[in-house]
């Protein structure tokens, strides 16, 4: 299916009461700031987050900070998720996609060698699963494609009409 990425300058909520009610919030805020007035297009927001205890992680700045995301998620299983948002024929579509990952304990070479790859960089949480952050997990419950960036499997139960495009 063809399409077109729009970055956009939304103003993003950092924390929030409800870590739920922020992922989705954000994925509204960019899916209205993606969309062109009186055009007839659907249109997709998505905002991915790491929580743990209530706690929301979002990109490390820097090497340091990484590693201290890396290593409060080591050894525990945090949730992953992702509102999303859809805008078509004058609707606002939003649904939440939630998965839990484990991760092993994380110290010493194995959190040095990880933060040296810097895959870290713009990723919440500071891992990409789809890369060597992979080897950080133990195990995983729920859509894996919801911890990659994208929860297909919801988009399109929030979307069905993707299908017919």
């Amino acid at each position: 299916m063809p399409f077109t990425v729009r970055a956009t300058d939304a103003s993003e909520l950092e924390q929030g009461a409800d870590p739920a009610q922020v992922a989705v919030e954000n994925a509204l805020r960019k899916a209205r700031a993606a969309c062109t007035a009186d055009v007839d297009e659907l249109v997709i927001g998505c905002d991915t987050i790491v929580v743990l205890d209530g706690v929301i992680y979002g990109k490390p700045a820097d090497a340091a900070a990484a590693r201290a995301t890396l290593g409060a998620l080591g050894g525990r299983t945090h949730e992953v998720l992702s509102g999303l948002a859809v805008l078509v024929a004058g609707q606002e579509r939003t649904a939440l996609a939630r998965t839990r990952v484990t991760f092993r304990a994380l110290e010493g070479e194995l959190l040095d060698a990880y933060v040296a790859t810097e895959e870290w960089r713009g990723r919440s949480g500071g891992y990409a699963i789809q890369g060597a952050g992979a080897d950080l997990a133990t195990a995983l419950e729920g859509e894996e494609e919801n911890v990659v960036g994208l929860p297909l499997g919801v988009l399109l139960e929030l979307c069905p009409e993707l299908l017919e495009r």
